[in-house]
């Protein structure tokens, strides 16, 4: 198995609470989406989508991540309002055949959910787009690589808030990880050009 047969996609945290005017704008968000579409609609049903979704007040969480939504009380669930939580549109079309999973920290790996529908599709390739480059992203970037799969970054298909530390995680991804993530262009992956 090799190329697009041999991977799943990993849409990690592409929600309305990235938009422009949300509690937390990653401004390139909106400017990924389409890219994000065009891998979705490649693998259909090898596409899981992931959700950050907040807890109700601060005190359901545990250390830091108390003093985070403290800090943070605006994206906790009971002050946000509408549809917020959810996928982009029209990222939401393609459930099914795509799946959903929640989770309430960085690592798209924390819902354990996760492993089990990769290893059900025995795809040693896992094509990671949406956001955050360096901190939802780089936390299932990094446990992807230590469960074993190979990483495929369509770097035209994740985003950060912060263009420089969307630079300087690129920059260690294809320096430092070379053997364990392949970062190149949507347009590359989807022509099938990589092994």
């Amino acid at each position: 198995m090799s190329g697009l047969a041999s991977a799943a996609h990993l849409c990690v945290d592409m929600q309305n609470l990235l938009k422009a005017g949300s509690p937390w704008p990653a401004p390139w968000a909106e400017r990924i989406l389409p890219k994000v579409v065009a891998l979705a609609e490649t693998l259909p049903e090898r596409t899981v989508f992931t959700r950050f979704i907040p807890p109700r007040t601060p005190d359901e969480m545990r250390g830091t991540w108390r003093d985070f939504y403290s800090k943070w009380r605006n994206v906790t669930r009971d002050h946000l309002a509408g549809n917020v939580l959810d996928l982009m549109s029209p990222l939401d079309k393609f459930i099914p055949p795509a799946k959903l999973i929640d989770k309430m920290t960085y690592s798209a790996f924390s819902n354990p959910a996760l492993l089990q529908q990769l290893n059900a599709w025995r795809c040693p390739n896992v094509i990671i787009s949406g956001a955050e480059t360096d901190v939802c992203v780089l936390a299932t970037v990094l446990h992807a690589v230590d469960f074993g799969f190979r990483v495929i970054l369509p770097i035209d298909a994740i985003c950060s808030s912060s263009d420089p530390c969307h630079d300087a995680l690129l920059t260690l991804y294809r320096q430092r990880f070379s053997q364990q993530i392949l970062a190149l262009e949507t347009e590359q992956l989807l022509a099938g050009d990589w092994h």
